[in-house]
């Protein structure tokens, strides 16, 4: 599978060979760590103004030892590739060490692995995770707008309230306190007032109540979510409504009735048939046309009738 398509990251698989894909630019550094061309992790980290300075090939090279301290604990388990787009790097292992960064080449010394030159294009993920910091020039900005704010302004002509404090608004802003009117939508307190449409309140309650972030919540936890963004005339009592037909809420609803406490014990009787039991037995074999039982047991002496 290509990492492209990848739809989530893996888990890496010792048995099987490890790969660094590394690339750094005027900005930053990028490498991924993959495995049978699924990504495992990312790295993107940008360069300081000191070592925006350095060559590319330090940069470069850079990169290689940011990715293997990074995933290290992986790498040294058994041989592993590392790509990159610069091709001097893949003589690393016979080049003299002269330069500060070629130093630090003990970083790899201990470890199995093995350079390969990737060309630029092929190497588009590593590239891209260190060009994230680059400064970008925007040309354009686009924006989304959900569907249902339509659905909002529609409801708006069948209401004679909204329409006539729209008209108002439209004169003078400030003529109708609380109440604002900008981009179509009219507001109260800033929040984004409603028409008298019952089946547009009816769908924004059930998103808030009967979705998994609402989940089938009670009357006021129902209202206060919808409160902070919506108002509408009548809100309490329709969301009282809702919320008491909502069968799933009444099956889940606890019972709150008083706990009824410890049973009290029956007086001991003074004497014998001062209190007695009764109980039917019933399910018998007929008897002369009966099939039932009546018990009668004094509590005191335990004689029993029949």
């Amino acid at each position: 599978m290509p990492w492209f398509s990848a739809p989530v990251l893996a888990m890496p698989n010792f048995s099987k060979t490890l790969c660094i894909e590394t690339d750094a630019s005027n900005y930053g550094v990028g490498a991924v760590l993959t495995q049978d061309g699924h990504p495992l992790a990312f790295i993107s980290k940008p360069l300081g103004p000191r070592t925006q300075g350095l060559s590319t090939y330090e940069k470069e090279y850079m990169a290689i030892l940011i990715a293997v301290d990074q995933w290290r604990s992986y790498l040294q388990q058994a041989e592993f590739i590392i790509y990159t787009d610069q091709k001097s790097l893949v003589y690393l292992n016979e080049q003299r060490l002269n330069t500060p960064w070629q130093k630090v080449f003990t970083i790899l010394i201990v470890l199995q692995y093995k350079v390969v030159y990737k060309k630029g294009t092929d190497n588009s993920a590593a590239d891209a995770l260190s060009r994230s910091h680059s400064p970008a020039e925007f040309l354009a900005i686009s924006s989304s707008t959900p569907s249902w704010l339509s659905e909002v302004e529609h409801s708006y002509s069948s209401d004679a309230f909204v329409t006539a404090t729209i008209a108002q608004l439209s004169i003078d802003p400030t003529v109708v306190s609380h109440f604002s009117f900008h981009n179509g939508l009219l507001r109260y307190k800033n929040k984004i007032w409603v028409g008298s449409d019952s089946a547009l309140q009816q769908k924004l309650i059930t998103a808030f109540h009967n979705s998994p972030m609402g989940g089938h919540s009670d009357i006021p936890v129902t209202l206060r979510r919808l409160k902070q963004y919506f108002a509408w005339k009548g809100m309490n009592a329709t969301v009282h409504a809702f919320v008491k037909a909502c069968t799933i809420g009444l099956q889940a609803k606890p019972d709150r009735a008083r706990y009824p406490g410890l049973l009290q014990p029956l007086p001991i009787p003074a004497g014998a048939w001062q209190l007695v039991s009764l109980d039917f037995v019933e399910g018998l074999p007929k008897s002369e046309g009966m099939d039932i039982i009546l018990v009668v047991v004094d509590k005191f002496s335990k004689y029993s009738l029949s």
